[in-house]
């Protein structure tokens, strides 16, 4: 099989600007760039497909290539990305179309509540300390009994048997003396 040049370099090329595209901070561009990374990736199955030959159908012969077919799944394959891919693009037409009505930027911004986490992780000596739970020991910042005190005791203590809720009787009252 041989390689045919220009396919392999429009897919290294789609590739590498979908690539560049996927990294741009604007989601249409990340979506266009998804698009032509999909679209090198159809152009690579397409040349990984073998060379052409005739139509992939069970007893049909062409007089140029004889048995030879082309692979079909590499086809079928290829078929379903391109129906995909006009889903998105689609999609993307769809999110063009309503930047430009309400004149809105579609660039993803850090978030500045992260941002101040970050600066203030950075700054805080809270991090060379240990972490103290707050079951542990105040002054000696070690385990105590009483386990996770944030969660629900019941589940930290073993199950007890079935309590008795009547009274209990004093030794010298017999039966029938009761105090109701």
């Amino acid at each position: 099989m041989t390689a045919n040049l220009l396919l392999l370099l429009a897919s290294g090329v789609s590739v590498a600007a979908g690539v560049y595209l996927l990294l741009d901070r604007a989601m249409t561009k990340m979506l266009m760039g998804i698009l032509l990374i999909g679209n090198g990736a159809n152009l690579l199955m397409l040349q990984a497909g073998g060379e052409p030959g005739s139509p992939p159908i069970t007893g049909r012969e062409s007089t140029q290539y004889g048995e030879q077919i082309a692979d079909p799944l590499a086809q079928g394959m290829i078929l379903t990305a391109i129906v995909i891919s006009m889903a998105m693009t689609g999609f993307i037409l769809t999110l063009a179309y309503r930047q430009y009505r309400y004149r809105t930027a579609d660039v993803i911004e850090d978030d500045t509540e992260d941002a101040a986490i970050a600066a203030s992780v950075g700054r805080s000596t809270s991090t060379i300390s240990p972490d103290v739970d707050a079951s542990s020991d105040p002054t000696t910042g070690r385990d105590t009994d009483k386990g996770d005190a944030f969660g629900p005791s019941s589940f930290e203590e073993p199950v007890k048997g079935p309590e008795k809720h009547h009274k209990k009787k004093p030794e010298g009252t017999a039966k029938g003396d009761s105090d109701d």
